[in-house]
């Protein structure tokens, strides 16, 4: 089994930034396509951003574009998520997830082979 284990949420104000970062212990590949999914209550899970194995490729979603930004390091196993300029609407339980077949474009959750316990975003007015 691969553990994937968020960190860097928090308690934000409307405008800050944010680093999310996942690591990946256990067996891990570097080519696994990684990327990142948000859920607030009441609301169904959404795709936020992919990037693919090579790192060379990602894909944000249109809600977030211009504002965030997705990097992996595969030496750590780890990927990130840098979001800047945070507003209300982002807050969310955001959750990395694992892809054994997934590339640099919008992802679904039926399709994600391993998912993180998720990491709480609140960004206040």
């Amino acid at each position: 089994q691969v553990q994937l284990v968020e960190s860097g949420g928090g308690l934000v104000q409307a405008g800050d930034s944010l680093r999310l970062s996942c690591a990946a212990s256990g067996r891990t590949f570097s080519s696994v396509a990684m990327g990142w999914f948000r859920q607030a209550p009441g609301k169904e899970r959404e795709f936020v951003a992919a990037i693919s194995w090579s790192g060379g490729s990602t894909y944000v979603a249109d809600s977030v574009k211009g504002r965030f930004t997705i990097s992996r390091d595969n030496a750590k196993n780890t990927v990130y998520l840098k979001m800047n300029s945070l507003k209300p609407e982002d807050t969310a339980v955001y959750y990395c997830a694992a892809s054994l077949f997934g590339s640099a474009g919008i992802w679904y959750t039926h399709n994600i082979n391993y998912w993180g316990e998720g990491t709480l975003v609140t960004v206040s007015s």
